[in-house]
């Protein structure tokens, strides 16, 4: 039941962001938007996921994980009441914004409880399988929204989303371990946090990691929020969008389960590197084929199915390091990663709905420019003291 827990909190933030992706396509014209309204939506979902995690992570640290969990639980079933019952852009994007805040709860936690009970190459392979997990819910999410949209109306996600949460905040106060903080402090809370963050931010180690985890992470998000739009182009429907997003999850969890086999042999450095290599070769491939002129969906999911592999080999060694590089602030290092994470993906799922989407050299170049910053952020931290000493 721990590790179910540990699981469903992580990834179901991820499945309510991506379930009303089918949806965007016609929510233009039934809630009277432009598509760039529409898309704000998302962006404001993930935006609230990322910048509430800079809340949740020093109170988890202060208070204990599972009052926290719980709290953040009852402000994700808030907003997804919300989001069922609306009928015009601007309370669907408020109830958006307060489901996005609630749901980076289980993020935060998650995270952090990994790193409170599991330890060395337990703790990236037990990421590895979190980002397993994780990599189900687009592709299902997208699949069982498109499905819903079809039969019972858009809003019906959201009665989902409502239950679902409800049943994991159950769950959690009935089997949840309340851990809590090892050492108390007088300090209120948000100075400790500013405290706790400005060590971080002194870490060169786990700020390279964390752009790394925000880079890589900006291109999955990328395609997600584009999808609606770009797929269109390709004609296909809302039904059917779930089928094409699962060409970056299902690789990403063939990549996670080749990296709980083969951690202990070849370490994170390596599988970080060769993660690099496929995630960079796969966007080179997909703009060498728009550049050749080459219109099909094929051509774009195929390169992006590699990059999906190469995020499941990069991914959990660097989420690893980044939560471990200070263990004394595990929920802070996890919130402030996580919150990286979520504002790249917005600025990314924001920038892909004002580019043309007439051939893919649009979008391959915008998610190509995000893994080649990601490298140099590699490049930097192979010359760090930790890499060299093996702490990596």
């Amino acid at each position: 039941m721990l590790v179910f827990l540990l699981m469903a909190q992580m990834a179901l933030g991820l499945l309510a962001m991506t379930v009303c992706i089918p949806s965007m396509q016609d929510w233009p014209e039934q809630l009277g938007a432009s598509q760039a309204q529409v898309q704000l939506t998302f962006s404001g979902y993930v935006a609230a996921f990322g910048l509430a995690q800079l809340v949740y992570g020093p109170l988890a640290d202060r208070l204990g994980r599972k009052p926290v969990l719980l709290a953040g639980l009852m402000l994700a079933a808030l907003g997804s009441a919300l989001a069922l019952i609306a009928q015009g852009l601007s309370l669907l994007l408020l109830a958006r914004v307060l489901q996005g805040a609630g749901s980076a709860v289980g993020m935060v936690v998650g995270r952090a409880l990994v790193q409170d009970l599991f330890a060395g190459p337990q703790r990236t392979r037990m990421m590895a399988y979190v980002g397993m997990t994780m990599g189900v819910c687009p592709p299902l999410a997208a699949l069982v929204g498109g499905r819903l949209h079809v039969t019972w109306g858009w809003q019906s996600n959201f009665l989902l989303l409502l239950v679902l949460f409800v049943l994991l905040l159950c769950l959690s106060w009935r089997y949840l371990p309340d851990l809590r903080p090892q050492a108390a402090t007088a300090l209120p809370w948000w100075r400790q946090a500013a405290s706790s963050y400005t060590q971080l931010v002194g870490q060169r180690v786990f700020l390279i990691y964390a752009l790394i985890l925000a880079l890589s992470s900006a291109t999955a998000h990328t395609y997600f929020a584009g999808a609606p739009v770009v797929l269109k182009a390709y004609g296909v429907g809302p039904e059917s969008i779930g089928w094409f997003i699962m060409a970056v999850p299902l690789p990403y969890i063939l990549g996670n389960a080749l990296t709980s086999r083969i951690i202990h042999r070849y370490g994170d450095r390596r599988l970080m590197f060769w993660g690099q290599v496929v995630t960079v070769g796969s966007l080179l491939l997909m703009l060498v084929l728009a550049l050749a002129g080459v219109r099909s969906v094929l051509a774009l999911v195929l390169p992006l199915a590699l990059m999906g592999f190469g995020h499941g080999l990069l991914v959990p060694p660097t989420l690893s390091g980044a939560v471990g590089s200070v263990p004394a602030l595990a929920g802070t290092a996890a919130a402030f990663a996580g919150a990286l994470q979520q504002l790249f993906g917005a600025l990314g799922s924001y920038l892909v709905g004002l580019l043309e989407h007439e051939s893919n050299v649009p979008l391959a170049m915008l998610l190509l420019s995000m893994a080649l910053c990601a490298w140099l952020a590699h490049a930097g931290l192979k010359r760090s003291g930790a890499w060299r000493s093996g702490a990596a």
